[in-house]
């Protein structure tokens, strides 16, 4: 087949590094008994190693022509399936449960796939992911920090999050603008913040850090009162991003 060019609407990036295929690699360390999800294979840098490992694989990509070249490759191995589909759309439920995530994601796409991989939690694993380094960053952020706001607080309620190493820019093919990284996210033990409300936490802490150079008495002056703030425990003149996940929580549901 001829060589694929990348596609820029598809925030195409080929990992062709060997030191870092193999790094992915091990850092996943899948076995026969593991259903693996890869969302976007490419060309199928990780994609091999991991069938030879997995019990299971499960490759999701959207570029018709790299679909052809993967049901090419793959389309004798028993233990790999090839779905062409859009993963900001996609069902994993209909994977099964036990499901162990692994992708190159799309910078451009990166935010909106974590929330909707949210709404999957019970049936996952973990995940490993190479992203953007800045959303990492955000994603492994600690309260104080300023990299810490929604993205990390609404996966955090859900995950340990930890950043693995980075990913120099020539590692790719064609090299992106910015740095990469590896991120593990392993699911929390059940019952490690009790949330009434999803969507109601969203929105408090999308409210929050709005205007987040605010106190938090000001930036959520239209939903939440000073009596409201104290009551959560929460000091009405500190900043959104020094506030904990757990306080986030307990004054969406005292809200609620």
């Amino acid at each position: 087949m001829s060589p694929h060019r990348p596609r820029k609407r598809f925030g195409q990036h080929f990992l062709t590094d060997p030191g870092v295929i193999d790094a992915i690699i091990q850092s996943v360390g899948a076995s026969k008994s593991d259903t693996i999800v890869e969302i976007g294979p490419g060309l199928g840098a990780i994609t091999r190693s991991l069938a030879e490992r997995a019990g299971t694989l499960h490759a999701i990509e959207l570029d018709r022509d790299l679909i052809a070249q993967l049901k090419h490759e793959y389309g004798n191995a028993a233990n790999v399936t090839v779905h062409e589909a859009d993963a900001l759309r996609f069902d994993y439920s209909s994977l099964g449960d036990s499901l162990r995530i692994v992708g190159n994601l799309p910078y451009n796409i990166s935010t909106p796939l974590l929330f909707h991989l949210l709404k999957f939690r019970d049936r996952l694993v973990d995940m490993h992911f190479m992203l953007q380094k800045e959303v990492v960053d955000r994603m492994a952020a600690s309260p104080g920090s300023k990299a810490y706001g929604r993205l990390g607080i609404m996966l955090g309620c859900h995950f340990q999050i930890d950043a693995l190493f980075d990913v120099r820019k020539e590692s790719f093919d064609p090299p992106p603008k910015v740095t990469s990284a590896v991120v593990r996210l392993a699911p929390l033990p059940a019952g490690t913040y009790v949330i009434n409300d999803e969507e109601a936490l969203s929105r408090l802490v999308a409210t929050a850090f709005s205007q987040r150079r605010k106190t938090i008495r000001n930036s959520l002056s239209t939903v939440v009162n000073e009596a409201q703030l104290v009551k959560a425990g929460i000091d009405p003149g500190l900043r959104p991003e020094a506030i904990s996940i757990a306080d986030y929580v307990r004054l969406a549901n005292t809200l609620e």
